[in-house]
């Protein structure tokens, strides 16, 4: 039975992981320091045996090498995510997302740990222009803080190639869509679905920018796959984690929600504050992988408005973090 540590992981996608991994019987242990209050997350699997949870903040332990030699794999989501938190807490995201996760990342030097996962971001491309698709060796342009640190960490760790034993694999995931115990309602295809369906209209900027989607489950999925790679042929490569088939830009989402909502109110506006714009190529993860996103944009809608039908998700004030991640513990 495999042993993963996860670092950062009661966040929306890292407990999609968990709850996964577990049913598959690997054994799970978790470091996460609920930064953004999300006390609904607090119990979720305590009931597992084969699961550990560590209430710590990652930046504070103490990651020595006989700790670490305990497990197989170290799948890394930790860090503050998302453009507006990491702008809104500007420090913090430094303390965090550079400073603390290279602190992690050189524990991991001596240590025996067969491969580390981890978890960066599409949004590395920016802004892609001429309708390129944007492959691995995509010139990178970060626009936001929280971008700029994912570069920043991918190569610290490309820098470590040669240097270490253990193998270390790269994923950009691109935006992340579906149902989560730690739900989030500030991400793209969420945001909108449960927007119309409680206000019967969505404002909508920049509907002619594209953003490639992938659901949490086939995260999962591709993280177990990169786990179980046999080869040494992935080792220290950066793969964008997502399907072509799930590009899209917000208009056609638009009209993918107006078959679910056929009276529903679009209004369309330019000049919004996120000028990303990127269509993103996954040739590569499919070749190694032969990844597959099982779980289309249609199917994400279709199992959250069941949720909001069920009358779930509707009082965010209900939530102790709000569904989103616009505010956390400041004393952290």
């Amino acid at each position: 039975m495999k042993k993963i540590l996860v670092i950062g992981g009661m966040g929306y996608i890292g407990t999609v992981f968990i709850k996964n991994m577990l049913k598959r019987n690997y054994m799970i242990t978790c470091i996460d320091n609920f930064i953004y209050n999300q006390l609904i997350q607090k119990n979720l699997f305590s009931d597992i045996k084969n699961f550990k949870f560590i209430e710590k903040d990652f930046r504070n332990f103490d990651f020595e090498v006989s700790y670490l030699n305990k497990f197989d794999n170290i799948v890394i989501f930790g860090g503050l995510v998302g453009d507006p938190i990491t702008k809104k807490y500007n420090d913090l995201s430094v303390s965090i997302n550079d400073i603390g996760l290279k602190k992690v990342i050189d524990a991991f030097d001596n240590s025996l740990v067969k491969k580390i996962v981890f978890i960066s971001t599409c949004s590395n491309y920016g802004l892609v222009e001429n309708g390129r698709l944007a492959d691995e060796k995509c010139k990178l342009n970060p626009l936001s803080q929280y971008a700029k640190s994912k570069v920043e960490l991918e190569n610290y760790i490309l820098s470590k190639k040669g240097k270490v034993n253990y193998e270390a694999i790269i994923l950009r995931f691109a935006t992340a869509f579906g149902l989560s115990p730690r739900m989030r309602f500030d991400l793209t295809i969420n945001e909108f679905v449960r927007e119309i369906f409680i206000n019967k209209k969505l404002v909508v900027y920049d509907e002619n920018t594209w953003r490639p989607y992938c659901h949490v489950v086939d995260f999962t999925n591709l993280i177990e796959k990169v786990i179980n790679y046999k080869k040494d042929d992935i080792n220290f490569e950066i793969f964008n984690a997502g399907s072509e088939k799930n590009n899209a830009t917000k208009f056609q989402l638009t009209n993918k929600l107006k078959m679910y909502f056929p009276n529903a109110k679009f209004i369309f506006k330019s000049q919004g504050s996120d000028l990303r714009d990127y269509r993103v190529n996954f040739t590569k993860v499919k070749k190694f992988f032969d990844f597959n996103p099982q779980i289309s944009i249609d199917d994400g809608i279709k199992e959250i408005l069941k949720e909001l039908k069920e009358g779930k998700y509707k009082d965010l004030n209900y939530y102790s973090d709000k569904l989103g991640n616009y505010s956390i513990d400041e004393k952290i």
